[in-house]
């Protein structure tokens, strides 16, 4: 049963997730060398946590129980994907540009009406969704003045013709 009699604060926010992977190396290549993270601090091959901005992390790796692991099967319970929000469309037309020009493919993409998402695999098989906010004036409600959410198709190629890098 939902239980509503407390409601999480407006301002509260996730502030960072933390992966297990197989090899720290090759997840710094795709979060740091293709996205763009910047490294906060490593622990040898055990352990790496990096952000955006000098912040002390957005993402925590670590290998304590997955050191040359497997990513998990299909069917089975797990982290989705994790989802990175960029500040501006360019922002994420940037990154988009980045991720083809690495040849990292894309599992979808999508304009939810409240924001523009592109889906993709970490070298972990980990979901990664990229995705820019649009201004909440501009998030679609029904008859009812509720949020109505939607799932169309994104414009890829106006998208990458946002990019300035």
């Amino acid at each position: 049963m939902l239980n509503q009699d407390f409601i999480v604060p407006a301002g509260t926010s996730i502030g960072h997730v933390h992966l297990k992977v197989a090899d720290i190396p090759r997840a710094l290549g795709f979060y740091c060398g293709i996205l763009g993270f910047e490294l906060q601090q490593k622990f040898n091959d055990q352990a790496a946590f990096i952000s955006a901005g000098g912040y002390h992390h957005h993402i925590g790796m670590n290998t304590w129980e997955s050191k040359g692991g497997n990513p998990p099967a299909p069917g089975t319970t797990g982290l989705y994907h994790t989802a990175i929000l960029y500040p501006t469309i360019v922002d994420l037309a940037n990154a988009y540009k980045r991720v083809l020009t690495h040849g990292v493919e894309l599992d979808g993409a999508a304009d939810h009406g409240v924001s523009v998402a592109l889906y993709l695999r970490d070298p972990d098989q980990n979901g990664v969704e990229l995705y820019w906010d649009k201004p909440k004036t501009e998030w679609p409600k029904g008859p009812d003045g509720k949020l109505a959410m939607v799932n169309s198709r994104v414009d890829l190629q106006s998208l990458l013709n946002q990019a300035t890098i």
